[in-house]
């Protein structure tokens, strides 16, 4: 960014104009201190002319953000045509409000300020696929505690499951709830991703507290579809799951 800036005799200042930005913001991103915004690369793009080059940075600058063992689950999920999720405890990193994503991540005591911007700017990024196109279909189980396990200030909560409640039943996204009634099951103590790509294989990811597990061996990520299988005939329907969204933002209102 530097680079072509002074190659194109821009000061810092004249840059802010520009792109009609943050002194502070482009200043960070200079040297490399803050995760560039979502919409920062197409703006340079277009004010140096470079033809998506700091488009193509910035798909390697939000993979930086992430830990190395996400990389792969990533590449998969960014190409998959389907993707499919069961969560016990918190809303999926896709289904995440901004604010929602702040204050989960805030909670990581060893997290810096700047780090944790950094994990919420690549967390917002993984959804930009979601406006495209050719969007992937997400198929979402959230258990009951996800909804009502609060996360941030209640006004935080209530705006993450009002955008919870658009995606219930939408073209190409379905979420449901597993209710405390349902008792035990076996995805009940961990959380579970489905990537089915393109060329219709499917891997399989866990993640624990710290690490995850991705699964591409055809014996255990078929295991891990019939049991996601049985979770979702015995989740709730849309309708009911609708209700109980509803119910429980009464509860944040």
């Amino acid at each position: 960014m530097r680079r072509q800036r002074e190659a194109a005799q821009l000061s810092l200042i004249q840059l802010v104009k520009v792109l009609n930005s943050s002194k502070s913001t482009l200043a960070r991103v200079e040297t490399a201190e803050l995760m560039p915004p979502p919409d920062l690369s197409e703006k340079l793009d277009a004010a140096f002319g470079t033809d998506g080059l700091f488009g193509r940075l910035y798909d390697l600058a939000k993979r930086e953000a992430h830990p190395d063992q996400y990389w792969r689950f990533m590449d998969f999920e960014a190409r998959a045509e389907v993707i499919e999720n069961y969560v016990a405890h918190v809303v999926p990193g896709l289904l995440q409000t901004e604010a929602y994503a702040r204050a989960f991540l805030s909670c990581q005591d060893d997290l810096a300020e700047e780090q944790i911007e950094e994990r919420v700017a690549a967390r917002m990024a993984r959804k930009e696929r979601l406006k495209s196109e050719s969007p992937p279909l997400r198929w979402a189980i959230l258990d009951e505690a996800v909804l009502r396990r609060q996360i941030g200030s209640r006004k935080c909560m209530y705006e993450q499951l009002a955008s919870l409640l658009k995606q219930v039943d939408a073209p190409n996204s379905k979420i449901q709830v597993m209710p405390f009634g349902a008792g035990a099951h076996p995805l009940l103590g961990g959380s579970l991703t489905l990537l089915t790509l393109l060329n219709g294989s499917t891997v399989a990811y866990e993640e624990g507290i710290e690490a995850g597990h991705l699964y591409e061996d055809p014996e255990t990520v078929k295991k891990r579809q019939r049991q996601y299988d049985v979770l979702r005939a015995n989740a709730l329907s849309f309708a009911e799951s609708v209700a109980l969204i509803r119910s429980v933002m009464e509860d944040y209102n």
